[in-house]
C-alpha cells in the first residue's frame, strides 16, 4: 500500500472567516518552539519568506477545496507573481492571511493575498493554483485521492472550530 506523505509543516492554525468562491481569512501563531526557526536565524528568529508565501497558499487551497466541497485531492502552487515582503514575523506574532479569489475554474484558480500582522502588512502576493487528483493521470491512485480528501476534510473540521 502507498505511504500517503503530509506536508512537514501546517502553517495555518484556524479559520476565521471562509465564504465559498470568493474569500477566506486564516491565522498561524508564530512560535519560537518550531524547528526551523533555530537556523533562520539563530540571533534574529523571523519566519522565513518562502513560508510566508506558502501560508498564502495554504490559507488559498483550503478556500478552494471548500468551495469545490474537497472534489480535489491536489491543490497545488502553479506560479506566484508580485510577491511583496514587507517586514518580518518573529516568535509570539500572530500572522492573519486573507486571500481573496480573482478567478476560479474547475481545474485552476487566482488569488490576490496578503498576510498582517495587527494591521502592518507584512506580505503581499498574486498567485495561481493548480487542481487536480492523482486519479486523472493513474485510475489506479483513486483509493489514493480518497484518503487525502478525507484526512483534508477532517483537518478542515480542526481549523473551522471556535
Amino acid at each position: 500500500m502507498a505511504k500517503i506523505l503530509a506536508m512537514k509543516y501546517i502553517l495555518i492554525d484556524k479559520i476565521k472567516n471562509f465564504e465559498a468562491g470568493k474569500e477566506i481569512t486564516a491565522t498561524k501563531s508564530v512560535s519560537l518552539a518550531e524547528e526551523y526557526l533555530g537556523d533562520h536565524f539563530p540571533t534574529f528568529p523571523v519566519l522565513p519568506g518562502v513560508l510566508l508565501l506558502q501560508g498564502m497558499v495554504e490559507t488559498a487551497s483550503w478556500l478552494v477545496r471548500a468551495s469545490e466541497d474537497f472534489a480535489h485531492s491536489m491543490v497545488i502552487l502553479e506560479e506566484a507573481k508580485n510577491v511583496n515582503y514587507k517586514s518580518f514575523a518573529d516568535p509570539g506574532t500572530t500572522i492573519e492571511y486573507h486571500a481573496k479569489v480573482k478567478k476560479m475554474d474547475e481545474d485552476s484558480s487566482t488569488f490576490m493575498a496578503e498576510g498582517k500582522c495587527g494591521d502592518k502588512l507584512i506580505v503581499k502576493a498574486r498567485f495561481s493554483l493548480r487542481h487536480f487528483n492523482l486519479a486523472d493521470k493513474d485510475p489506479g491512485k483513486a483509493k489514493i485521492d480518497s484518503q487525502v480528501v478525507e484526512n483534508l476534510k477532517k483537518r478542515w473540521q480542526l481549523l473551522c472550530k471556535q
